[in-house]
């Protein structure tokens, strides 16, 4: 299946983009942009953050509260990014509770199992929404009231905006000229395809300096054998059946595009990880 800018644009016009798959490593930048801007939660925070602005109008907070509620919503996003990935995506509790299991196959072991598969990139917006609502109204509240609040939450919404574009160039076909944006791609690209045990940050790796689990590829010539199945083994799937019922039954341990029934892709995205 190939994926061509004249199918985006017809796909675009009739609204139909999302009724198919999207592989990043097959999409170039302009095709990006075209999706990115279609899928329904990209489309959710922005109309939110809107939402959120009419808010703060509404019960507006003073300057410095607002700019206070804004700013430590963003500084201590990388952060909550760093704990929520290391120790609930990257877990190994999750799959073994039945009502949680398909949660956690959703929103980060079908996202290992196939890293360029764009519509298991994006968070979905049942855990996202109250995930960012839950630490950023907090904040703005002590800090502001009702108007430090919407600004706090405004600001959550727009930096997952972010961290979700971001995210989605570490996967993309494409080549930063940003040297900043050329690094974290190659870390994140270590921790899809090399040793999902590290690099947790997406836009920021402050966190894994700190905590001692930033590392280049060099640093671990040894490739993890779990770095597409989270740990979630054929052995593991026996005790804790969910993940591999809700997944067809496969538990996929090789390279996405040298699986069995998987078809050939672009190479370009995963050049320098594969």
């Amino acid at each position: 299946m190939q994926f061509e800018a004249s199918d985006v644009k017809s796909e675009a016009v009739n609204g139909g983009i999302w009724r198919r798959s999207h592989y990043l490593d097959r999409m170039t930048l302009k095709e990006l942009w075209v999706a990115y801007f279609q899928y329904p939660a990209i489309i959710a925070y922005i109309l939110l953050s809107a939402v959120s602005v009419g808010v703060w109008f509404a019960h507006p907070a003073g300057a410095l509260q607002t700019a206070a509620a804004v700013g430590i919503t963003v500084v201590a996003y990388p952060l909550v990014w760093y704990a929520l990935h290391r120790w609930v995506l990257h877990s190994n509790w999750m799959f073994k509770v039945p009502v949680l299991a398909s949660t956690w196959k959703r929103i980060h072991y079908d996202h290992h199992q196939d890293p360029n598969h764009l519509e298991v990139l994006f968070g979905a917006l049942h855990t996202t929404l109250p995930t960012i609502a839950a630490v950023t109204l907090p904040i703005g509240y002590a800090i502001g009231g009702i108007g430090g609040a919407a600004a706090a939450l405004a600001a959550g919404l727009v930096t997952t905006c972010v961290y979700e574009f971001v995210h989605c160039i570490q996967h993309l076909a494409y080549k930063p000229k940003s040297k900043i944006i050329a690094e974290m791609k190659k870390r994140h690209m270590a921790h899809h395809f090399h040793d999902e045990k590290g690099n947790y940050g997406i836009t920021n790796y402050f966190w894994d300096k700190v905590l001692g689990t930033f590392y280049d590829r060099s640093e671990r010539p040894k490739k993890s054998p779990t770095v597409f199945n989270l740990g979630y083994t054929d052995e593991v799937a026996v005790r804790y059946p969910w993940v591999k019922t809700l997944s067809g039954g496969v538990v996929a341990t090789g390279h996405p595009r040298k699986r069995e029934g998987v078809p050939s892709r672009r190479a370009g995205g995963e050049r320098e990880a594969a």
